[in-house]
């Protein structure tokens, strides 16, 4: 697998290596041993399926707090998205700054995204599913959030929101 470094520390752009033949590839899409590599979290407990019918679908921008924080590994299994991870940890030099990339059926790409961080997306096209392999269970008393549009942290989405949820469209702005 390469593992691609971006602007906010300890989150990675995660491409397979394809093995290529006549019927088409193999490739691995989780390593317990390559992500210990890179210190990453390995022990996943948890995988969830997100189905969006229509694009400009928001979902986010989700975390966990302590004592459940929770690392994430996030790809599109149909369709694509515009797959945002927004750093809220408060000693990092990336504080309040996001990154995005765009994740779908085809390019095979993943996201890992480390505790702490909070992340969201946005459907680029009709019918998406997005595969999350999670560190930790979902417990809903350490559930948080941050608005999709908040304005500190000043997200810029390729396309103007079409469905956000009403508890997302609730969660607050982030206070510095």
């Amino acid at each position: 697998m390469i593992f691609t470094g971006t602007e906010i520390q300890g989150v990675y752009v995660v491409e397979p290596e394809p093995h290529m033949d006549e019927r088409g590839f193999f490739a691995r899409s989780f390593c317990k041993e390559e992500f210990r590599e890179k210190g990453l979290e390995t022990e996943i407990v948890q995988c969830n399926i997100s189905y969006n019918r229509k694009k400009g679908t928001i979902r986010g921008m989700h975390y966990q707090v302590p004592p459940f924080e929770e690392a994430k590994i996030v790809s599109c299994v149909r369709g694509s998205i515009y797959d945002v991870v927004v750093d809220l940890r408060r000693d990092s030099p990336t504080y309040c700054r996001w990154f995005a990339t765009e994740l779908t059926e085809r390019n095979f790409k993943m996201a890992y995204i480390p505790k702490g961080c909070a992340h969201g997306f946005q459907t680029l096209e009709d019918d998406c599913m997005v595969y999350y392999q999670m560190t930790e269970f979902f417990h809903p008393e350490c559930a948080r959030g941050v608005r999709w549009d908040d304005p500190t942290i000043g997200i810029l989405w390729p396309h103007p929101a079409t469905i956000i949820s009403e508890k997302d469209r609730k969660y607050p702005d982030h206070v510095l």
